[in-house]
């Protein structure tokens, strides 16, 4: 299991560097990401929140955990339409907030194997890949609050990990 970077640590900050090794480690970082992800248990991760700063995120949107999927160095390459979300993020624990994001979009990415992978995502997916893609931008949930929203979410936080040093 890796450990989760919670906001607002500077490190959720780094700009991703794109994957160009696809070596045994890279194969068991994914799997611990994924062994992360599901124990969160979350619907997405990306490396920026287990402080590995290069473009890797893998997600499963669906009921039964059996659909993963790996995106290595992804691009957007379409955006069409918009939808509103609750979003909540694992590096953001309790705390869930509307986001509009594109309703459908086209990735081009690599899969785990570095294979050229194409594919369209709408809906929770949709939804999960941008907000997933973001992270390896350096970006949030949370930047899509007004300042004073994300500000009460810091100090909730902050709160809540004094909370639980106590106990």
């Amino acid at each position: 299991m890796l450990s989760i970077l919670e906001f607002p640590d500077p490190r959720l900050r780094t700009k991703a560097q794109p994957v160009s090794v696809f070596d045994p480690a890279l194969q068991s970082l994914i799997d611990a990401m994924f062994a992360t992800m599901y124990a969160a248990p979350g619907i997405g991760l990306a490396a920026t929140q287990v402080n590995v700063h290069k473009q890797l995120l893998v997600a499963d949107v669906s009921e039964e955990k059996n659909q993963p999927l790996v995106l290595i160095n992804p691009k957007i390459t379409l955006q069409e339409g918009h939808q509103v979300y609750q979003e909540g993020c694992l590096s953001v624990p309790g705390i869930y907030a509307d986001v509009e994001r594109a309703d459908r979009i086209e990735v081009e990415a690599l899969d785990r194997h570095g294979q050229p992978l194409r594919m369209g995502a709408d809906g929770l997916l949709a939804v999960c890949v941008q907000h997933e893609m973001d992270h390896l931008l350096g970006k949030l949930f949370v930047d899509y609050l007004s300042p004073l929203k994300r500000d009460l979410v810091r100090r909730k936080l902050e709160k809540q990990r004094r909370a639980a040093s106590v106990a």
